[in-house]
């Protein structure tokens, strides 16, 4: 088609509407378009999604070829109403490209509610970890259980915080957030009661494992909700309030855990913690929508069944109306069956090597940091003869600098991705419009790795130094340590959140399974380090053992410069060679329609 520049502009209403040429090349598009797989619309000075008028169309055929056409006004209006909307389903599954919609209807104020809605239940997780601690020697004394082995159940709950994510991550990327989210709560509903309930230490170990289970996944699930939701730009701002808010368990729940077994005993913890989540579960399904876009697309699509928030039973108002701007609404896209392959799909990330690496670093790093939590109840109750409320008390700086460092984490991340974002438009010739949305498929080129992790190295060697200092100074005075142990909370979280939204960053359009193989290699290494620091303290000491964890993380740090120096060329390899891969099986399924 031999189209006339953009900068022509109409001069009048009959060359705009009349001239029978526009529609003789709308003919000619309309064969064009089929043998493509997506059509992308682009514009000028116009973010992604808010597009007034489109300006050219991007036509992709498989994924090396590449044709730009410029169109007349009326030749792009016309389109606009029925190709706006890529047809890129297939590489949206494969989980290695961007989602199809790098933007959601719903407004900056709807996504901060329903990022709030989400960290509330992503609460459970830290909070069922440490609202057990300060009552560890009073289980051991009611089970007549030694405290070594009552101890243990600790390294058996983040054994399964760690493999639980794994299999639920990938039933929310298939099946939609909610009805997991609804699942994950009645299965540690369950758990909860069954502990209170527990008379022996090996029923304690058994629910005490499915209580990981039913709140582990909440952390997946709640970070895929804000994947789908978020664009590049607000995805370090929402992981950041996510990660803040569930901290909240990190920072309270040794004092509410110590507390209840004081006076109520040690049961009242679970009774409590059933209560809450029956609460939340209810306030989940009352008003959390489904927002997975195979399901969802944008907001615009009408939910129906387990997908749709109970309160629009009870109001005329539909979320899809947010969508209504935005024209006509999108066709659902149908779920592929469930296979085993669904829950490999988090392990096959370990094998790519960027995302190894920045997972491995960020475990090292949980590792050492849970190794200094799960140690407290004993170090300070040997050291300074604390009773179990006191002992509560003393994770509070922990939990405070958890919640801190994930709130300021996510500002740094949001400035420093804009910083970076701007740079790069700015470099391109000729340069890009400011609202212009860097995804990987367009902009392959934009270092997204460098935007994440400018700020690891600083925080790094603070965490470094404080984890080396905090075992000498348990022995003198009660005020260093707890100052030292709310330095490693903060920069071990936002190390934490870095590593998360780099990790969707890499692959926007699985979030949950990014965050649920994420969850399992920090689990892991954490849970060989629960269970070794208390042998290490006994044979080395306190503070050879923490000096000798503080050596291990710094020389970890190579992990850093490697994924900073390689990452990005790792990143373009890997979609070039997924592209190539879905070229040939788009051939490969032509060949087949054309042969039968």
């Amino acid at each position: 088609m031999d189209l006339p520049p953009l900068h022509q502009q109409p001069r009048n209403s009959e060359e705009r509407y009349g001239n029978s040429e526009h529609h003789d090349e709308l003919r000619d598009f309309n064969p064009l378009s089929r043998r493509f797989t997506s059509v992308e619309i682009l514009t000028r000075n116009a973010p992604a999604g808010k597009i007034s008028l489109p300006r050219h169309v991007h036509l992709r055929q498989g994924s090396n070829s590449h044709n730009l056409i410029e169109l007349r006004p009326l030749v792009a209006e016309s389109l606009w109403s029925r190709a706006a909307t890529p047809q890129d389903g297939d590489d949206s599954d494969s989980g290695f490209c961007d989602p199809p919609q790098p933007y959601h209807v719903f407004s900056k104020q709807k996504k901060l509610r329903m990022a709030y809605l989400v960290s509330l239940a992503a609460v459970f997780s830290p909070l069922s970890s440490n609202i057990y601690f300060p009552a560890l020697n009073t289980i051991a004394v009611n089970l007549n259980t030694s405290p070594d082995l009552i101890a243990l159940s600790i390294t058996i709950y983040m054994v399964f915080q760690g493999l639980a994510p794994s299999f639920w991550g990938p039933l929310a990327d298939k099946y939609g957030r909610r009805p997991i989210f609804i699942s994950t709560f009645c299965v540690y509903i369950g758990a909860n009661l069954g502990l209170a309930l527990s008379k022996n230490y090996a029923s304690l170990m058994v629910f005490r494992g499915i209580q990981a289970i039913g709140s582990s996944a909440t952390i997946a699930i709640g970070a895929g909700t804000i994947g789908d939701i978020a664009s590049a730009g607000e995805r370090g701002g929402l992981l950041g309030i996510f990660s803040g808010i569930r901290m909240f368990g990190q920072a309270f729940g040794p004092v509410i855990g110590g507390a209840l077994t004081e006076y109520l005993g040690f049961r009242s913890i679970f009774y409590f913690l059933l209560i809450f989540a029956t609460s939340v579960v209810v306030i989940i399904a009352f008003y959390l929508p489904e927002t997975l876009q195979k399901i969802a697309g944008d907001g615009s699509i009408p939910l129906t069944g387990i997908h749709r928030p109970l309160i629009q039973l009870f109001s005329k108002q539909n979320l899809a109306e947010e969508g209504k701007a935005q024209g006509k609404q999108e066709k659902r896209r149908v779920t592929e069956p469930l296979s085993f392959t669904t829950f490999l799909e988090s392990f096959q990330l370990l094998l790519e090597k960027d995302v190894f690496i920045t997972l491995l670093f960020g475990s090292i790093i949980y590792a050492v940091w849970s190794m200094v939590t799960s140690s407290t109840s004993n170090l300070f109750k040997k050291e300074y003869h604390l009773s179990d409320v006191l002992i509560g008390l003393v994770f509070l700086p922990n939990g405070l600098g958890c919640v801190l460092g994930s709130f300021a984490t996510g500002r740094l991340l949001d400035r420093s991705y804009k910083s970076a974002a701007t740079a790069f438009r700015a470099s391109q010739n000729p340069p890009l419009d400011p609202d212009t949305e860097l995804t990987q498929q367009k902009y392959p080129a934009f270092a997204l790795e460098h935007a994440r992790l400018v700020h690891t190295w600083w925080l790094v060697a603070i965490f470094v130094g404080c984890t080396a200092a905090y075992g000498w100074c348990l022995e003198y005075t009660i005020a260093v340590p707890l100052v030292l142990q709310f330095l490693i909370a903060f920069t071990a979280t936002s190390v934490f959140n870095i590593n998360s939204t780099l990790m969707i960053d890499l692959y926007p359009s699985k979030p949950a399974s990014a965050t649920a193989i994420n969850n399992l290699m920090r689990c892991t290494l954490g849970a060989i380090g629960v269970g070794v620091v208390e042998k290490m303290a006994a044979a080395i000491k306190d503070g050879v053992t923490f000096t000798v964890l503080a050596a291990v993380v710094a020389g970890s740090t190579g992990l850093v410069v490697l994924e900073w120096t390689h990452g990005p060329k790792w990143r373009r390899a890997r979609m070039e060679r997924l592209a190539r891969k879905l070229e040939f099986e788009e051939k490969e399924k032509s060949e087949g329609e054309e042969s039968s």
